[in-house]
């Protein structure tokens, strides 16, 4: 979701030159000079936002060339990289960073992000080297929203129900001889403020082999304070509510009773510091920090208390947001929001640059939020290229690129080189009735396609 449009220049190994689709021609088409007819565009990252973008531009002005740059050797960023294998229907994710935790012990062994071991379990190659260590009874994952259900549900499913998925070959063997039994789930305010989704946490909450602990205390009170919340917030607050105080059924009490896993939500603790192991040698809990709401509505925030107390674990994983990376020194960049400064899309002083996706507005909303950020990128880079604000007279487009890449000695990974990468992938899932079976090693991918 993090993609960057350029006007003609990019980098990377893996362009694709689209041939403009057949389909109705918008009228302001017929408003563009001669120059502006076949507009040379270059979209940087294949993620859903590059996507979207793409798409956006070649059917608003079926005249316009587009490239599509990525660094990986396979397209579709998080799509593919960024998803539990699971949930192939939900595609979720953006942006090349984790937010750090800024505490002592983040560095001990043990300790990951969660966007790693997403990326981990996904194939991508930057984390296939990961290695967790799942040999400890109780991993905490310091964070409330989708991603970490989603990393919950991986470490607590049977891995006989994966076997299916397109979770990579070293994953599942990693995951058959976990030893994990319990999983915490932390965050620093209650009930009213989680960040995932009703659907996510109904899932769990049914989750085959494991049972969900919730303290009836923190709940206290929330009856009457969920009548005023909007429908979505209210329904999801209802469901934890009920979870969390009813007894169930007989059905699901014996469910519950023969489950051999757990999981658990930990509201008004905030993370203090990674507790090391009496050797020094890897992490062994997390020292949180009792917490208090303050505020009201959008302004509630979580203030210590003074009490402290320490959750043991073997394994911690950080989920507490996502973060864009800068592109390169001449393009402008937020560190601290981890945005492109733009307005629109409309990156801020660089005429003929554009943003869509995370970097664009910072790491929130779903596939259906990017899809609609990145039309309206691609509506003001449109707009501009009919008002004539973008610099005019021919570009050179690809060629340009292809010149550079050649001098440096690069062969690009093209979109037809995909399609074989694709098809061996299908081809080595189908002998163990998986979808796929994803190459995670660039240098194996380059050995197949001859490079």
């Amino acid at each position: 979701m993090a993609s960057r449009c350029w006007r003609w220049w990019g980098w990377s190994a893996w362009p694709r030159t689209r041939p403009p689709p057949a389909g109705s021609t918008p009228s302001f088409r017929h408003h563009l000079s001669t120059q502006e007819k076949t507009p040379q565009i270059c979209v940087v990252g294949s993620g859903p936002a590059g996507f979207y973008t793409a798409q956006h531009l070649l059917k608003q002005h079926p005249q316009a060339h587009v490239d599509i740059y990525e660094k990986q050797p396979v397209p579709f960023g998080l799509v593919r990289f960024g998803v539990a294998p699971d949930h192939p229907e939900v595609k979720s994710y953006g942006a090349e960073d984790h937010r750090a935790l800024e505490i002592p012990g983040e560095e001990l062994p043990g300790v990951c992000s969660a966007r790693a071991f997403v990326g981990w379990y996904n194939g991508l190659p930057e984390n296939r080297e990961l290695e967790p260590d799942l040999s400890c009874d109780t991993a905490v994952i310091l964070g409330q929203g989708n991603v970490a259900l989603d990393v919950a549900r991986i470490l607590l499913t049977p891995p006989e129900h994966l076997e299916r998925t397109d979770i990579t070959k070293a994953a599942l063997g990693v995951l058959r001889q976990s030893r994990v039994k319990t999983v915490w789930l932390v965050g620093r305010r209650g009930p009213l403020q989680v960040a995932f989704t009703i659907k996510e946490l109904r899932e769990m909450i049914q989750l085959p082999g494991a049972r969900p602990i919730l303290d009836p205390a923190d709940f206290l009170g929330l009856q009457d304070k969920i009548k005023e919340v909007p429908r979505p917030r209210k329904r999801l607050t209802e469901l934890l509510l009920r979870t969390a105080t009813e007894k169930p059924g007989p059905e699901e009490a014996a469910r519950r009773a023969s489950a051999s896993r757990a999981w658990g939500l930990r509201f008004f603790r905030s993370p203090q510091q990674v507790l090391p192991s009496p050797d020094g040698r890897r992490a062994a809990g997390v020292r949180l920090a009792v917490t208090r709401l303050e505020g009201v509505d959008e302004a509630t925030r979580a203030v210590p208390t003074g009490d402290m107390e320490d959750l043991p674990c073997g394994l911690v994983l950080s989920s507490v947001g996502y973060k864009s990376r800068p592109v390169d020194p001449s393009v402008p960049f937020d560190s601290k929001l981890g945005v492109i400064p733009n307005v629109e899309g409309r990156v801020m002083d660089v005429p003929g640059l554009y943003c869509s996706g995370w970097v664009k507005r910072g790491p929130t909303g779903v596939i259906a939020t990017t899809m609609t950020d990145s039309f309206l990128t691609g509506q003001m880079l449109l707009q501009d290229l009919k008002a004539g604000l973008l610099p005019s007279g021919p570009r050179p487009g690809y060629a340009a690129i292809q010149a550079l890449l050649s001098s440096r000695g690069v062969r690009p990974v093209s979109f037809s080189d995909w399609e074989k990468l694709d098809a061996e992938e299908v081809a080595r899932g189908q002998g163990t009735g998986k979808p796929r079976e994803k190459l995670v090693d660039p240098q194996e991918m380059l050995r197949l396609l001859g490079h």
